[in-house]
C-alpha cells in the first residue's frame, strides 16, 4: 500500500519516467525483502534507523559496489522522504545514515609508448586536410590537457605560435593559457597553412570540417575513440582519456602537482591529486617488471 502510494507519487506527480520508477521500486523491493526476512511483523511503518543500517551493512558484506548501495539507499530516503511528508509514517529512520564512501576509480590513461607509435608511425593518419587535422588534435589533446570542450571552442585568434601559447576558455568561462612545445608547433603550422587556402563559412573557429564549420564534438569525440582503437584495446578511449594521459605523463616526469592543476584548470588542488594514485601504480608496474625479487 504504502510503497504503490509512492510508485504513483514518482509516476503521476514527478513525471519519473518508467526506467526510474522500474529501478526504483526493485531496490525498494529488495529492501521489503530485507526486513521482512529479519522479521516477518515488520511494516514500513514500524521499521527503525538500526534496520536500514543493517542492510546497507548486508549490501557491502556481500561485495555491492558503493555505487549500487547509494543508489539503494537514494531510492530509500526518497521513499521514506515521501511518506512521512504525506503522514503515512510518524518518522523518518533513513534521513540519519551516512552512505560509504564511493571508491575512487583511478583515470584511464594511454601508455606514452603507445601514444608515439599513434603520433611518430607513419599511416596513422591520412595524407590529406582532415588527415592532418586530426593528427593535430590528437597531439593537442595530449601535449596541453585541454578538455574536448575547450578544444572545439579554440578560434583562430587562440592562438599565439610567435609565444607558443594557447589561450583557452575553460569552465565558467575562465580563461587560462596554456604553453605548448616545438613538435605541437610544428603540427599548427602545417594544418594552419592548408586552413588558409580552403574556403570558410566562419573564419574564427581554428578547427574547421572539410566543408569549412567549426568541428563538432561529436566529431572530435568519434575520431579519437578511432584512432586511440589503433594502440589500445581499453574500453574507455575518449578525448578525456588523452586529458587524463597528459596529466599522469607530467608527473611521471616530475612535474610539480601545483603545475599541473594549473595547466589543467582544475579549481582545487584535490581534483588533481588523484593523477598522483595513477603514477604510483605506474611505479609499482615499473617496480615489478624491473625488479628480480618483486
Amino acid at each position: 500500500m504504502l510503497l504503490k502510494a509512492y510508485l504513483d507519487y514518482l509516476r503521476y506527480e514527478r513525471a519519473a519516467s518508467e526506467r526510474t520508477i522500474s529501478e526504483y521500486q526493485a531496490d525498494l523491493k529488495a529492501f521489503e525483502s530485507f526486513f521482512k526476512g529479519l522479521d516477518s511483523d515488520l511494516t514500513w511503518s514500524t521499521i527503525d534507523t538500526d534496520v536500514a543500517r543493517e542492510w546497507v551493512v548486508e549490501m557491502m558484506e556481500k561485495g555491492h559496489k558503493t555505487t549500487s548501495v547509494h543508489r539503494r539507499l537514494t531510492a530509500l530516503r526518497s521513499c521514506f522522504k515521501f511518506l512521512y511528508r504525506r503522514g503515512y509514517v510518524e518518522k523518518d529512520p533513513v534521513h540519519v545514515i551516512t552512505a560509504p564512501k564511493r571508491e575512487k576509480s583511478l583515470p584511464a590513461f594511454i601508455r606514452e609508448e603507445d601514444m608515439s607509435r599513434l603520433l611518430d608511425q607513419e599511416g596513422m593518419f591520412e595524407d590529406s586536410f582532415g588527415g592532418r587535422r586530426d593528427h593535430l588534435i590528437i597531439a593537442m589533446f595530449y601535449e596541453t590537457g585541454l578538455r574536448l570542450s575547450e578544444l572545439v571552442g579554440l578560434n583562430k585568434d587562440d592562438i599565439n605560435c610567435v609565444a607558443a601559447t594557447l589561450k583557452v576558455t575553460g569552465k565558467g568561462n575562465k580563461q587560462r593559457v596554456v604553453p605548448f612545445g616545438n613538435s605541437l608547433l610544428h603540427l599548427i603550422n602545417i594544418y594552419k597553412g592548408e586552413r588558409e587556402l580552403r574556403p570558410m563559412v566562419d573564419d574564427h573557429p581554428f578547427f574547421v570540417s572539410d566543408k569549412g564549420y567549426r568541428l563538432t564534438s561529436d566529431a572530435v569525440r568519434r575520431m579519437v575513440r578511432s584512432k586511440l582503437s589503433l594502440v589500445t584495446a581499453q574500453q574507455r578511449r575518449g578525448p578525456h582519456v588523452l586529458r587524463h594521459t597528459f596529466a599522469t605523463s607530467m608527473l611521471n616526469h616530475h612535474a610539480d602537482l601545483q603545475s599541473v592543476k594549473e595547466l589543467l584548470g582544475h579549481e582545487s588542488l584535490s581534483t588533481t591529486e588523484i593523477y598522483t594514485h595513477t603514477t604510483f601504480e605506474e611505479l609499482k608496474k615499473v617496480y615489478n617488471e624491473a625488479h628480480p625479487r618483486a
